[in-house]
């Protein structure tokens, strides 16, 4: 057996599930530069449950959108978190309705037992701060991919 390669989810909808710090940090790769309206993150304290809705740039479809001269493109994606104590956000305006936001890195910071903090870094210096008993991320594509409106990479000035 060998270690899936990023490409073996280039035709395919990636289902994914992140439970250690090397996990996520694939997860991380995949939703850089993914964007999405302030109105599509739910928070479900009862069920410990975080999620977003992410317009997600398909990194893993670039070089074969290059070599086939094809436009780039996005895909709707459901980034969730479970057993999730707490969320805080710093930087983000949370009464804009009309905010779009756009993810950085997810990155953790480990505390006792193996809980600790996910933090979503975002584009304009916000930050959304996930209190977790573990790690346990789950990204899963939910449309077809889509052109990607500016038709470019993203790119970081």
């Amino acid at each position: 057996m060998t270690d899936a390669r990023f490409e073996d989810g280039a035709e395919r909808p990636l289902y994914l599930q992140a439970l250690s710090v090397e996990d996520l940090e694939v997860v991380s790769t995949l939703v850089q530069d993914a964007v999405f309206p302030i109105t599509e993150i739910s928070w479900r304290p009862h069920a410990r449950r975080f999620g977003l809705l992410v317009n997600r740039f398909r990194w893993e479809d670039r070089t074969a959108a290059e070599a086939r001269g094809r436009p780039y493109e996005r895909v709707q994606t459901v980034l969730e978190f479970a057993d999730v104590l707490k969320v805080s956000s710093q930087g983000i305006d949370r009464s804009d309705k009309d905010l779009i936001l756009s993810v950085l890195a997810v990155s953790f910071e480990p505390g006792e037992d193996g809980a600790g903090r996910i933090l979503l870094t975002l584009a304009g210096d916000g930050v959304i701060a996930l209190d977790v008993e573990c790690i346990d991320v789950t990204l899963k594509d939910v449309t077809r991919p889509y052109v990607a409106p500016s038709r470019a990479v993203p790119n970081h000035d």
